[in-house]
């Protein structure tokens, strides 16, 4: 059991160190920081939303996604309806240019990280996250109500 720990935990502290500094490298071509990647993604991927569900999406913490959007607001990549809370999100012209960009550099690091593996493992190894992540969010949710 303690070696399948060690092994899990090492696993996703590697795979998250890489992809934080494979968004800090990509980004910085734009002068922006690995944070904005999942922003300015989700946006072009799926449309306008509001910052709850753009957080929710990104998995960053409110304080960490206000940050990011004040940043990209600023830099003129998104735009805010007249009022910060439950209005839309949306990206501007430049946001969507930059996006293309960000989206085919996305593209071609998914491809070599996934360079090996077939569909079928691919697959396998999707649904199995999916269930380890349930599974956690789970003993978290118990742990929360036991507190």
């Amino acid at each position: 059991m303690e070696t399948r720990y060690k092994t899990f935990t090492g696993l996703m502290t590697r795979l998250m160190r890489s992809i934080r500094r494979i968004k800090a490298d990509e980004m910085a071509d734009f002068q922006l920081k690995g944070p904005h990647v999942s922003c300015l993604y989700y946006l072009y991927d799926e449309g306008d939303m509001t910052a709850a569900t753009l957080c929710e999406k990104c998995g960053e913490d409110k304080a960490a996604l206000s940050r990011a959007l004040e940043t990209l607001g600023e830099g003129g990549y998104i735009r805010r309806g007249e009022t910060r809370y439950k209005n839309l999100i949306s990206l501007t012209e430049k946001g969507r240019g930059i996006c293309e960009e960000i989206a085919r550099r996305i593209d071609s690091v998914v491809a070599e990280a996934g360079a090996g593996l077939s569909e079928d493992e691919r697959a396998a190894m999707y649904r199995a996250l999916g269930t380890i992540c349930q599974n956690l969010e789970a003993v978290c949710e118990r742990k929360r109500e036991e507190a």
